[in-house]
């Protein structure tokens, strides 16, 4: 026969379960929601970059055909000078002649360029057959545009795993509301039992749903 003296301690034992369990489930739904958030502002934050990243590239590639398309003809300008006056011939020390046409191509070519050329010519190229063939091979040729534009997409991977991160752990949120669920559900089943095996089983799994749902928050990341 039940103790009728230990049922006020069962009841009060449900009734601080289902009351740990609703705030339980209320702080889930909370957390869930947050990390949710951060989900969605982090995926923006990727589109966003990756949005500026293509931008970034565009320009890159703007200016590389503008880099390539003015060498091009300051090259030819100066191969036509060169058959004209083999004299012109350029070697580690050349200097634009700005009454010459590949002069007036050569000051004219982008501030960002210019230091890869003047690094190329030092190489004496038109003497020195192991000189790198153009001045897009040597290592000053950077575009801060293509730079920015892999700053700019590798920012957006980042934003792109703290958003599967937080939806991670969003779902995980989510799963503990359900198992604090259960433990309402098992609570209030074992409330209305008759049969006290039936009871103790219901209450005992409740106990350990609850138990496992508080220490599983307990080691949560919190977004405040």
């Amino acid at each position: 026969m039940e103790d009728a003296s230990s049922r006020p301690r069962w009841e009060l034992l449900l009734a601080l379960m289902m009351a740990l369990a609703a705030v339980g489930t209320a702080w889930a739904g909370f957390q869930s929601a947050k990390w949710s958030g951060v989900q969605a502002d982090s995926y923006a934050a990727a589109g966003a970059a990756r949005a500026e990243a293509g931008q970034a590239a565009t320009v890159a590639s703007r200016q590389r055909t503008i880099d390539v398309v003015s060498f091009t003809a300051w090259l030819n300008a100066l191969n036509a000078e060169i058959v004209a006056n083999p004299a012109a011939r350029p070697s580690g020390n050349y200097q634009p002649d700005p009454d010459q046409v590949s002069g007036f191509l050569f000051n004219r070519f982008r501030p960002d360029f210019r230091p890869a050329v003047g690094a190329w010519l030092a190489t004496r190229p038109l003497l020195n057959p192991a000189a790198p063939a153009t001045p897009f091979d040597m290592p000053e040729y950077r575009l801060a545009a293509e730079a920015a534009s892999q700053e700019l997409v590798e920012e957006a991977e980042r934003q792109s795993a703290t958003a599967r991160a937080a939806n991670q752990r969003s779902d995980n949120y989510v799963l503990t509301a359900v198992i604090f669920a259960l433990v309402l559900l098992f609570a209030g089943l074992a409330s209305k039992s008759r049969n006290r095996t039936t009871q103790n089983t219901l209450t005992g799994l409740a106990l350990a749903a609850l138990a496992g749902c508080v220490l599983t928050l307990a080691f949560f990341p919190v977004e405040v």
